[in-house]
Formats: structure tokens, C-alpha cells, sequence
């Protein structure tokens, strides 16, 4: 009786003990069906999160695509404008490039014509100084014959009297005996002879 009492006891012991650990089992899988539940809870959110951001992501990679595609769009017009500016300014450094050369063709011809006109400019002064100083010296012999004519009918002299500067001299009183402006040397000679000049082509009339 007593065996059997003790078997009861123990066998009901062992009924706790197995409702004992089936009560935590059922408990931890309860807390691991709860942990399961939040952590899957946890993974959606995560993914809900991770979509949002992949269509966040999205979201700015298509904005930053369109800005980008604007910017270009800006910097193609405006290289576009560029080129066309810089074909602007190389055909009108084409056009200087010409009216520059036909200037200074034109300055040179003009340069050409100004020496030129120098040139013949001072090859008339030259001649009109050649002429002026002919008839001052032609002007000078006859001035020297009329003074010679007077001095020899002053002093009675005959026709082949040769008078010299200072016999003259006194009819030159204010401007002084006449010099050829060429550097010439005068020659009185005879009061029938007019007088002469050694610098050719200034000669007085006979």
C-alpha cells in the first residue's frame, strides 16, 4: 500500500513537473512567438522603411537626373551661343583683318604720294630757286651795265674804258655792289660790252 501511495506521489510529482515545464515551455514559446512577431513587425517596418527610402532614393535620382539634364540643356545653349559669338568675332577679325590691310595699302599709297608730292614740291622749289636766282642776276648785270654807263658818262670815258667795282661803287650807295646769289663771279668788262656772270645761263641780253 505504501509502494503504491509512493508511486502515486511520484508519478504525480513527475505530472507537475512535466505540467511545470510544459507551462514554460508554452511560456517561452509564447515570448519566442511574441519576439517572432515583433522582430517580423521590425523586418516590415525595416522594409516599409528601406521601400521608402528606395523611392526616396528614386525620387531624388529622378530630380537630380532632371536638374542635371536642365543644367546641360543650359550649358549646351549656351556653348550653342558661344560658338556662334566666336564665329561672329572670327568673321569680323576677318573683315578688320581685311579693312586693316586695305588701310595700310591705302596709308602706304598715300605715304607714296605724300613723298611724292615732296619730291616734286622740292624739285619745284629748287627749279624756282634756279629761276629766282637767274633774274636776280640777270637783274644784278643789268643794274652793273646802267651804273657803267653812268659812271662813263659821268667821267667822259671812251667806250673801251673798263671800269672796276669801285669805280661803280658810288652808284650802289644804299644796297651795296650787286652779288650773284649762285656764288658767281661778275666780269665788268668794257662800257660797249654789257657785263657777265661766270655761273652758266646767267647771261644779260645783248
Amino acid at each position: 500500500m505504501n509502494l503504491k501511495r509512493w508511486f502515486a506521489w511520484v508519478c504525480l510529482g513527475l505530472v507537475v513537473v512535466a505540467e511545470v515545464s510544459l507551462f514554460r515551455a508554452y511560456r517561452e514559446k509564447d515570448a519566442l512567438q511574441a519576439d517572432l512577431r515583433a522582430t517580423q513587425t521590425g523586418m516590415r517596418l525595416m522594409q516599409d522603411e528601406l521601400e521608402g527610402l528606395r523611392n526616396s532614393n528614386a525620387g531624388l535620382q529622378a530630380a537630380e537626373i532632371s536638374r542635371l539634364r536642365k543644367q546641360n540643356q543650359i550649358l549646351t545653349n549656351q556653348v550653342a551661343q558661344w560658338r556662334v559669338a566666336l564665329a561672329q568675332l572670327s568673321t569680323e577679325s576677318e573683315s578688320n583683318a581685311v579693312h586693316l590691310a586695305t588701310a595700310r595699302e591705302a596709308l602706304r599709297l598715300q605715304q607714296d604720294h605724300i613723298e611724292q608730292i615732296q619730291t616734286e614740291g622740292q624739285q619745284i622749289l629748287e627749279a624756282s630757286a634756279v629761276i629766282i636766282a637767274r633774274k636776280t642776276c640777270i637783274n644784278n648785270l643789268r643794274l652793273i651795265d646802267d651804273a657803267k654807263q653812268q659812271w662813263a658818262t659821268d667821267q667822259a670815258k671812251p667806250l673801251s674804258a673798263v671800269p672796276t667795282v669801285k669805280d661803280l661803287q658810288p652808284y650802289f650807295k644804299e644796297k651795296g655792289f650787286p652779288e650773284c646769289p649762285d656764288g658767281g663771279t661778275y666780269s665788268l668788262n668794257a662800257v660797249d660790252e654789257v657785263p657777265t656772270c661766270s655761273v652758266e645761263g646767267h647771261t644779260l641780253p645783248q
